[in-house]
């Protein structure tokens, strides 16, 4: 239990800081249904947070709140398919209610890391998360899998915005066929 706190708190830590120092600003798309946003995402590639290095079978899915705010559910296996289970429940917080595009995501009370959704597919299909510090980004989409050369578009985009790409995490995924 006093890992999982810890990890929490150095995540928390390390997004705060990072989102504390100033860096040009990076445009969100211009509107997001939220409730079209809503539901599960399968993270296909990222620059991690530490503690999603090794993650496996990532899924990052969404609710939205009587509140307004955001219950958020991270899940993933950690280090192979079979490694343990990992799940981590920030809340999300829309900063700007014009757009809804940009969020700030709460691990621990009362730090709220910069998430700004900068990319999203005409169909709610696909999604980037970035941020200003072009320290994390996640690629995400509603299937364990996109095409090889949506993809590689995609990573470019990520490129064209001032990340190193050479960074990038493609996160394995492998759901049985139920």
């Amino acid at each position: 239990m006093k890992k999982k706190l810890y990890s929490i708190l150095c995540a928390a830590g390390l997004v705060s800081s990072a989102a504390c120092q100033s860096a040009p600003g990076m445009e969100t798309v211009p509107y997001v249904d939220l409730p079209r946003f809503m539901g599960d995402w399968y993270v296909i590639a990222c620059i991690p947070t530490f503690i999603e290095t090794k993650a496996h079978n990532a899924v990052e899915s969404y609710a939205l709140s009587p509140d307004g705010t955001i219950a958020t559910t991270f899940t993933f296996r950690d280090g192979s398919f079979d490694g343990p289970a990992k799940r981590y429940t920030p809340r999300g917080f829309v900063v700007n209610r014009k757009t809804n595009a940009e969020w700030g995501m709460q691990f621990i009370w009362p730090i709220k890391g910069e998430f700004l959704i900068v990319y999203l597919r005409d169909d709610y299909g696909v999604t980037i998360i970035g941020r200003s510090k072009r320290d994390y980004v996640w690629l995400m989409a509603r299937t364990p899998s996109i095409p090889e050369e949506e993809y590689r578009a995609l990573v470019k985009f990520i490129g064209d915005r001032g990340y190193d790409v050479g960074r990038l995490y493609r996160v394995p995924q492998k759901w049985d066929a139920r």
